[in-house]
């Protein structure tokens, strides 16, 4: 990670942070060796520099009936503004990400849902949307690896 603002006791507490957001101040302190009132300051200093955009609650999707994730390919005509489009798709329940991508698809979308009844819904919302030429698909039979973590590694500036 190259960031000059940024160094390895910042790295660090970044990375319990993204793994442990519930963690006590205290128990920051104790793993990367400093003062609690140092640590609570270096964390409020990240959130101020946006650093930490906010906090939340990981979900257990299938406990809570959200069986099916797919991704959405989105093909969306010349002539239409993108950015608008890219709004709508954002605001259809159960999307969870949209990424304005370069190649052939105008957006990939994350979508996650109760059924295949419900994915239907879904794509037939983006369907009609104006300005969306085509959808194509992918539903996931198996997720290997899921996450939001940032991969914080200083680089070494030994030769």
């Amino acid at each position: 990670m190259k960031d000059r603002r940024l160094d390895e006791i910042d790295c660090q507490i970044l990375k319990i942070l993204q793994s442990q957001g519930r963690i006590a101040n205290s128990e920051i302190a104790r793993q990367v060796d400093r003062a609690p009132s140092a640590v609570l300051e270096r964390v409020r200093k990240l959130e101020s520099r946006g650093y930490i955009k906010g906090y939340e609650a990981i979900l257990a999707p299938k406990t809570l009936g959200f069986g099916i994730t797919a991704f959405t390919r989105v093909e969306v005509s010349e002539e239409v503004g993108s950015v608008r489009i890219g709004s709508r798709l954002a605001e259809v329940s159960g999307v969870l990400e949209v990424h304005y991508t370069a190649g052939d698809d105008a957006y990939l979308v994350k979508v996650r849902t109760q059924d295949t009844d419900s994915l239907q819904r879904i794509l037939a919302e983006f369907g009609g949307i104006d300005g969306v030429r085509d959808t194509k698909t992918t539903i996931v039979l198996t997720t290997v690896k899921e996450s939001r973590a940032i991969p914080l590694e200083l680089e070494s500036t030994d030769a």
